[in-house]
């Protein structure tokens, strides 16, 4: 079965446009199948949205799990002066992504695969609407990978939705070290807000 968290989706294209409408903000986006919430924004990324505080103005940001890009170009409209990194397993969702990015003249915003970000790049603030679908395992792996590469002062806003492990997910990043709060709660949806 082919999953949205798949490298290169089987699920024939079908190309689509969905709107994301904030108080700040009205994007128009490309949309496809084999990619995440092709139908419309996701109610989560929404909640996430609309909760977490404005981002930093400059240095390096990152969307994990960019999909077709509404959390990246969201960041990079909040944050003009910053580089808003939007990675994704998914070859579909980052070549969408950055289709979405030139089309809204955010060019700030680097779409690249999961393993094309350079080593030494920290990021200031990471938000996601984290894959986790993907098993315990594989999520607890990618969340390591990428919030030992927040900066001192970093802070990362993950939204999960409740009765998909918010509350589990949540214990298990204080049992490794981090501190995770919950920053707001709405709809079933909780913003893990994480730091060092």
């Amino acid at each position: 079965m082919a999953h949205y968290f798949s490298e290169q989706p089987r699920t024939a294209s079908r190309p689509g446009s969905v709107d994301l409408v904030l108080p700040d903000l009205h994007l128009r986006l490309e949309t496809d199948r084999g990619v995440f919430s092709p139908e419309r924004v996701d109610l989560g990324t929404r909640v996430l949205l609309e909760s977490v505080p404005p981002p930093p103005q400059e240095g390096d940001l990152l969307d994990l799990g960019c999909g077709y890009g509404p959390i990246a170009l969201t960041m990079a409209s909040r944050a003009p002066g910053a580089s808003v990194w939007a990675v994704d397993v998914n070859r579909r969702s980052v070549e969408l992504t950055a289709r979405n990015a030139q089309a809204a003249r955010l060019d700030k915003v680097r779409s690249v695969h999961i393993d094309e970000v350079p080593d030494d790049v920290k990021f200031r603030a990471i938000w996601s609407n984290p894959a986790i679908r993907i098993g315990k395992p594989a999520l607890h792996e990618m969340l390591t990978r990428w919030l030992t590469r927040l900066t001192p002062d970093g802070v990362a806003y993950l939204v999960v939705q409740k009765h998909l492990g918010s509350d589990s997910l949540q214990r298990w990043l204080g049992e490794q070290g981090w501190q995770a709060d919950r920053a707001a709660s709405r709809a079933a949806y909780r913003i893990l807000k994480v730091t060092r």
